[in-house]
């Protein structure tokens, strides 16, 4: 064999193991990425109360004394706030079964796939004002978003979302949200809510739809926010290895408890 064709077998022979390698790590290594939050994950979310965690069971009955209490206090709140439409007034906060995170198309190897990292990292209040939410501030630690991959990690610390420099992205409420009503218990209403979103230092106004659910004298708010990578000077995200759109996905499952 010539010495050009043994150069460019040589290089078929690298593309070929670089093509394997990639379609190895999506087959055999890459996770599949959560699927989008959506209502059924804000059901989940008002229903998944950690409360009980930990608890022994009741020696006389067999049964969680913890969970039966929680239950007596859940009822109880559902009470004092007149049930299906009590008053929600008041100032909420943020607990950790909240969940936020990023949502990418990417491209390894030719082949589509997605990335996705998320959190429960949020602190934050809701002022719900009869069927208004009329004020809202949320604060993110933008260095506990994790995906299935470290690599993609690293990238998105450091080259990407700089949490050095940067280490929290915030939204506040800039106009009140009108939901019209009080949902019943378990039910979900849909408004429009506006306000400033900062991520990586810079600040945009961005206007998108939430739902509301009202679950054992708790409230949870899904949404998600297009997030085009230029208008918050968000750097490149491809690198050598996947080839990642312009823009992505801000989505979220928020549920407050009464501050």
């Amino acid at each position: 064999m010539s010495r050009p064709a043994k150069i460019i077998a040589a290089v078929l022979a690298v593309v070929v193991l670089g093509v394997g390698a990639v379609y190895g790590y999506i087959l055999f290594v890459k996770e599949d990425a959560p699927d989008a939050l959506d209502s059924g994950d804000l059901d989940d979310a008002l229903g998944g109360s950690d409360t009980t965690a930990g608890a022994e069971p009741d020696a006389t009955t067999g049964t969680d004394a913890a969970t039966d209490a929680a239950t007596d206090a859940a009822t109880a709140t559902t009470t004092a706030t007149g049930g299906d439409t009590g008053d929600v007034s008041g100032a909420w906060a943020i607990t950790q079964d909240s969940t936020l995170g990023y949502r990418v198309d990417e491209v390894l190897g030719g082949v589509d796939t997605e990335g996705a990292g998320r959190t429960n990292q949020v602190t934050g209040t809701l002022t719900i004002e009869g069927t208004s939410a009329t004020a809202a501030e949320f604060t993110v630690d933008m260095a506990s978003v994790t995906s299935d991959s470290s690599r993609r990690d690293g990238q998105f610390r450091d080259r990407i979302m700089s949490t050095d420099e940067f280490p929290t992205s915030t939204f506040v409420l800039t106009a009140p949200i009108e939901f019209g009503s009080i949902p019943a218990e378990g039910e979900q209403i849909t408004a429009g809510a506006t306000g400033d979103l900062t991520l990586r230092g810079v600040t945009q106004s961005v206007t998108f739809d939430v739902t509301a659910q009202i679950e054992g004298g708790r409230i949870g708010v899904l949404g998600s926010i297009p997030i085009v990578f230029d208008e918050w000077s968000i750097p490149e995200p491809s690198n050598g290895f996947a080839t990642v759109k312009d823009e992505g996905l801000l989505e979220f499952v928020l549920v407050f408890e009464r501050a």
